[in-house]
């Protein structure tokens, strides 16, 4: 890491203040605005198997057949790991924030586009370029959501998000019961607007969007502390608000070397070096996957609607049917990926979805039961399944180190999705094609056989993430490096190291001269940081909490007052807090605020409250 920028060493309670929080409106907000790609990609993955049968049909205004369709998917796949390559580096380098905007504007743009389509190249670059957006969107959104989300329910909260991704589906099959009805709109018009459908609903997420902050989690890893602290103060003020309850003080602190980047070769040797299981474990589950996803979902239209004679209208309402199936997997399963744990509820969802898939394989070849059988067993096939794939995204999110994750997500999503899901899509709209019911049934038995690869690998290689804290699971490269450097410089005698920690705070406490102690005298405690400060007395040891000291507090308010608006780094080196100890900064900054001297102002320095005449 010699090579990346070097700005400061600090230590920091972040992740612990965030992962302490209590469910609130805020997490309401991340969940909405950032989980929201979720339903627009499963809207447009299955808008086109809705509409497949319509646009090989005369009359519909392009000249596509089932082949090109399973391309267009192959290509929409193709264009979602392009997607999460390009803008996972960009996100770990720039930002959750900007990047999760820019990706959304063009999945807004591209399939505006596919509306307009008029032939089958066109066609396929669009869903390319729709891909793409909807690929950078995993990157940049599932580390957000990870950094945002408490330890205790991440897990249920991750499933259901990407479970979403089936509420666009049903969405998606919803809306085409209207448009592909030709009784209101021509065959050349319904599936174009179909397709429009999107457009609104990005519109839509993109106004929520813009309310989520970057992840202060990224923000002090990039220099950018204050700013972090900032941010945190705000959801802490608000949530404290919200439920008119005092957060407990965070229990853990973490000291990181601050970089501006980390290269793409580092981060994939740390992925194949240090973590090679975790590595062949999240390449196992994202090909298991994605083959049986991608390769189902791209042409189910055709399937129903070429072996089973469902008209073309009424294909959604199957689709519609199977996509509800999928949703309620992470919503009835998921909390157990909490309580029960990851690694058992993984290896069941997709062994047992492997087994469910063969099942579906002989009734589909041996044609019984008809149409109404046959999705029932896909019902249940699903129903695992969909827990499988949306924990495999929760399982590359939380088990790398924070620095590299979105390109972890970007990378593994794009390596096994392009095995996986770009295979599958061909290999299926291939034999669809051949109208031979043995060959599409051996493309169910090879997406079972990958599925139960992903559950064997879950056995042998999971990780137990449940409740865990994501520094715990992973350690942060720049913590690592950190803590390092910390441990020769401070080799000293425990003895030194009290004497210096004293010594500072008394230097702190002394350093605004004798009118200071007359100063805090007149002072008397405030109501917080949300009231008016009045003056109160001099902080004892018996106001603030046994983690950190009178002395270290007033030190921090008698420096704060005699200084113009000052930054927690450039405080924190100027008062010599590094000897204090663990956590011990922070925990006197949190009490100076608290008692109503100092506050945070919207750049998030600390100012002085109280009378400085």
């Amino acid at each position: 890491m010699s090579e990346n920028v070097e700005l400061g060493t600090i230590k920091t309670d972040v992740p612990a203040r965030l992962d302490r929080l209590p469910w609130a409106r805020f997490h309401w907000m991340v969940v909405v605005g950032l989980g929201s790609v979720w339903i627009l990609d499963g809207l447009e993955v299955t808008m086109v198997g809705n509409v497949a049968a319509r646009m090989t049909e005369e009359g519909s205004g392009i000249d596509m057949t089932a082949g090109q369709i399973g391309t267009a998917g192959a290509l929409y796949v193709l264009g979602a790991c392009v997607g999460a390559i390009v803008f996972g580096q960009l996100t770990d380098r720039f930002g959750r924030r900007k990047l999760f905007l820019i990706t959304l504007v063009l999945y807004l743009v591209a399939t505006v586009a596919t509306a307009f389509s008029f032939s089958a190249w066109y066609f396929f670059l669009v869903r390319f370029l729709t891909g793409a957006g909807i690929g950078g969107e995993y990157a940049a959104v599932n580390s957000a959501i990870d950094e945002l989300i408490p330890a205790p329910v991440r897990g249920r909260i991750d499933l259901i998000i990407n479970g979403s991704y089936w509420l666009g589906a049903a969405g998606g099959a919803a809306t085409t019961l209207f448009f592909l009805n030709t009784d209101i709109l021509p065959k050349m018009i319904g599936w174009r607007l179909a397709f429009a459908v999107g457009m609104l609903l990005a519109i839509f997420v993109f106004v929520v969007r813009k309310n989520v902050p970057e992840s202060p989690r990224w923000l002090f890893i990039h220099g950018r502390n204050d700013e972090a602290e900032r941010i945190v103060g705000e959801i802490e003020d608000g949530i404290e608000t919200e439920t008119s309850q005092t957060l407990p003080p965070p229990k853990k602190t973490i000291t990181v070397r601050q970089r501006k980047t980390i290269s793409f070769v580092e981060i994939m040797k740390v992925a194949f070096t240090i973590y090679p299981k975790r590595a062949i474990l999240c390449l196992v589950l994202f090909v298991g996957q994605a083959f049986l996803y991608n390769g189902i979902t791209f042409n189910l239209g055709t399937i129903f609607n070429g072996f089973y004679g469902v008209a073309a209208a009424t294909v959604p309402i199957f689709i519609i049917l199977w996509s509800l199936s999928n949703f309620a997997g992470p919503v009835i399963l998921g909390r157990f990926f909490d309580t029960i744990g990851r690694k058992p509820m993984i290896s069941f969802s997709y062994l047992g979805s492997a087994v469910v898939a063969v099942v579906l394989a002989l009734v589909f070849n041996a044609d019984v039961g008809g149409e109404w059988l046959f999705l029932v067993i896909l019902v249940v096939c699903f129903f695992l399944a969909s827990s499988g794939a949306s924990a495999a995204y929760l399982t590359v999110s939380e088990i790398f180190p924070m620095e590299t994750r979105a390109l972890a997500i970007a990378f593994f999503y794009a390596v096994g999705t392009a095995a996986g899901g770009i295979a599958g899509p061909l290999l299926f709209g291939g034999m669809i094609e051949s109208g031979d019911r043995s060959q599409v049934a051996w493309a169910f038995c090879i997406g079972a056989a990958v599925m139960a690869l992903g559950g064997v690998a879950e056995l042998l290689f999971g990780v137990k993430a449940e409740g865990a804290d994501l520094e715990d699971i992973a350690r942060p490269l720049t913590a690592e490096d950190a803590e390092g450097a910390e441990s020769a410089a401070e080799s000293g005698s425990e003895r030194t190291e009290r004497s210096d920690r004293a010594g500072s705070a008394a230097a702190a406490e002394s350093s605004a001269g004798p009118e200071a102690g007359s100063r805090r005298e007149r002072l008397r405690p405030g109501p917080g940081s949300a009231g008016v400060y009045a003056p109160w007395p001099s902080v004892s040891s018996r106001d603030v909490p046994p983690e950190v000291s009178a002395n270290e507090v007033n030190g921090i308010i008698d420096f704060v007052r005699d200084m113009e608006p000052v930054g927690e780094v450039e405080l924190y080196r100027a008062i010599g807090a590094r000897r204090w100890g663990p956590g011990r900064f922070r925990a006197a900054v949190r009490e100076a605020v608290r008692q109503g001297a100092v506050h945070r102002n919207r750049r998030g320095r600390l100012e002085y409250r109280g009378d400085r005449s």
